[in-house]
């Protein structure tokens, strides 16, 4: 009986020891106050200046699902800008399959980042908001998905076609889950490493980046310097 008391002693004592550890990484001193933070947000601000793409075609969970169940893939492209006074460009091309052979729309949004402090992720990672408030586009780049965009698209919107753009900023788009009078938003963060920008993985129960609760707790594919 001694042993196996001193094991659940020994056991509860690494248990403590990891909470306490986990807890000082998560929660840094009170001393350091907000001029490091402060600094850490302005040094990654300045390191995410200009453009970045996506280094291959990349894989997310989407919200729609398969007849068993299993949620869909969704293959796609990034390039985004970063420019002065938290403004971004973001282009997402997506496709029909993981090469990247067959693009099926593209979506350019612009915008601004609001920043919401650090995120335990990683040191010097930080909460993102990424407001689609001065751009939304959507572009049909086969004519399969332009149909279907005519079909649910709703009203409010000429005939889609391939390769022409129609802004959704501010409308109702319920294919893209989009009210009227509403900017597109999502809660994300940013990690950035030598010459990689990392933003958050997606939900793996397909979940959007909607609410605080649903921000992402670790790292995507990072987009690298073209």
């Amino acid at each position: 009986m001694s042993m196996i008391w001193g094991l659940k002693l020994l056991v509860a004592a690494v248990a403590i020891t990891v909470c306490v550890t986990a807890s000082a990484q998560t929660h840094p001193k009170q001393s350091q106050g907000n001029t490091s933070m402060e600094t850490d947000v302005e040094t990654v601000k300045t390191s995410m200046l200009g453009e970045w793409v996506s280094i291959a075609p990349e894989v997310r969970p989407s919200a729609s699902k398969n007849a068993d169940g299993t949620l869909k893939p969704f293959y796609l492209k990034r390039a985004f800008k970063y420019l002065a006074g938290d403004h971004f460009e973001l282009v997402i091309t997506n496709f029909a399959d993981p090469y990247g052979a067959v693009p099926l729309a593209r979506i350019a949004l612009k915008g601004h980042m609001q920043w919401r402090g650090a995120h335990p992720i990683a040191p010097g990672a930080q909460k993102v908001d990424f407001v689609a408030d001065e751009g939304y586009e959507v572009t049909p780049l086969v004519q399969g998905f332009a149909d279907l965009l005519n079909k649910i698209g709703g009203a409010g919107y000429g005939k889609w076609e391939v390769n022409v753009s129609q802004s959704v900023l501010g409308k109702t788009f319920a294919s893209f889950g989009l009210k009227e009078g509403t900017n597109f938003a999502e809660f994300d963060l940013i990690y950035t490493r030598s010459d990689l920008l990392f933003w958050g993985a997606r939900n793996i129960d397909g979940r959007g980046f909607d609410t605080e609760q649903n921000r992402p707790t670790n790292l995507q594919i990072p987009l690298v310097r073209p």
